[in-house]
This record gives structure tokens, sequence and C-alpha cells, in this order.
């Protein structure tokens, strides 16, 4: 039986180097509390060459994606540093396996977060909200994984673009959000897809920090999860998530 940590180096490794492997739990059995415990061992090596922790991600944030995975709560991942990919700028399709683009919001934290929040309180804890595009890339073959595996491999956690931040002041529900490819759009759908208001995913975010040990600190991003469906990219192609009021995120892949 492979330990958490040879699951973690073998995960590593194959992000390194963009190379599928075989859906760990086929061979692995693992539990979710284990798969944590992974994926924390797995950001570590990030840290220990040299990277740093800038903020979180949420996943399954759809009752849509909730249902089919046969889950009833969220799923989150950590953003390390070499993640974040400036806006407007290009990015090496072999630095992937397979990768999607998918819609998002991300909030920038205003001051540190040390208990858990409700919806009604995370804005005081916002300094900047911004469009964002998240690049999605599972290191299991052909993209298929358990509820487990997800999370071990930091939720398919590989890159993400911010567009402008924006004041805090604004509500979040009912925008409208696109994905397009080569300007043209291949997904649609709205704020409220994301946990019928975008604020309860960060909400959520401190919940599930908290209970893992992990502290939601000023400056950090929070991805708050996708609007649509994720969809395939390829060299040579640009992808732009556009949120209504909050602007674009743009990234090309060459």
């Amino acid at each position: 039986m492979a330990s958490n940590q040879d699951i973690a180096e073998t995960l590593h490794e194959a992000a390194l180097q963009a190379k599928p492997i075989p859906q760990i739990s086929l061979a692995h059995p693992i539990s979710l509390t284990q798969a944590y415990e992974i994926q924390k061992l797995l950001i570590q090596y990030r840290l220990d060459g040299g990277e740093t922790l800038i903020g979180l991600k949420m996943g399954f944030t759809s009752e849509a994606k909730m249902q089919q995975m046969g889950v009833h709560d969220l799923i989150w991942g950590r953003l390390t540093s070499s993640m974040l990919i400036p806006n407007n700028s290009k990015t090496q399709i072999n630095h992937y396996i397979h990768p999607r683009v998918e819609p998002e919001i991300c909030f920038r934290i205003g001051k540190d977060i040390n208990r858990e929040l409700n919806e009604n309180e995370v804005s005081e804890y916002v300094d900047g909200i911004a469009a964002a595009l998240e690049i999605i890339d599972s290191r299991y073959q052909n993209f298929k994984f358990s509820l487990e595996d997800v999370v071990a491999d930091n939720c398919s956690s590989i890159g993400f673009v911010v567009g402008d931040w924006m004041p805090v002041s604004q509500s979040l529900k009912n925008l409208n959000m696109e994905l397009l490819i080569d300007h043209k759009i291949v997904a649609t759908g709205s704020s409220n897809d994301i946990m019928h208001n975008p604020w309860r995913s960060l909400a959520a975010a401190t919940r599930l920090a908290l209970q893992y040990g992990e502290t939601i600190k000023k400056g950090m991003f929070i991805m708050a999860g996708a609007a649509t469906n994720a969809e395939f990219i390829q060299a040579n192609q640009t992808s732009t998530a556009m949120v209504e009021s909050l602007g674009q995120a743009t990234v090309s892949f060459h």
C-alpha cells in the first residue's frame, strides 16, 4: 500500500512532467480525510521548491455537480504563486496534460480570516472582486477520477487568470457569465450558478479552511467556483471569461 507521501510525490511529478497517471483510487482506496492530507503534502512540495501559498479555490459549487459526484459539500484546493498567470498574457500548452478552462469570480481578501463567516459577513473581509478564468488539468488519465482522487490532486488546480479588481459594493447576483474561445462564446452561465450567490462560496471557504487548519490571510485570492462546465483548450487558442459588470480575464495558449 502506497503511503500518503508516496502518492503526493507521484502527483507532484505528474504535474511537473505533464504526464498523466492512473487513478490512485483504483489501486489504493483512500478516504476523503486522507485525500486532503495528500493534497497538503502535494502542495508542500511546491512550497519547498520556493513557491508561496496565495489562495484557495472552491469546487463543486453547483448543485448539479454535487449530485453528479454524489457529494453534499464543496471541495477545495490550494493556489500557489506559480499558478497565477497575468491577464492578457500567454501560457505554454506543453505545461499541461489536457487543460480545460472555466469562468469564475475571484475575491481578494482584505484582512486575515481566522473564523467561520456567514455570507453577510464575508464582504467586510474583501477589498476587491474580479472576473477570473481558471485552468484545470487533472493529472489522471482521460480526466477520470473519484471524489477522493480529485481532492488529492488539489482539485485539478494548475492555473488562474484574474482581471481588473472592482469595488466590493456591488451585488453579485444574476450576473451574466460567458466563456469564450477564440472570441466565440462556448458556454454561458450566471453568478447564481455559484451556490446561488458567490458570497456563499466565500463563506464556505472560511468554514472549510478552519476545518482543515488553513488560515485565509490578507492578500489571498479565493476562486469562488465555476459558473459553466469546463471546456477543453488547445494550442494556439485564446480563452476569455466575461463577467457582467466585472470585466474579463484572458489567456492565450501557445
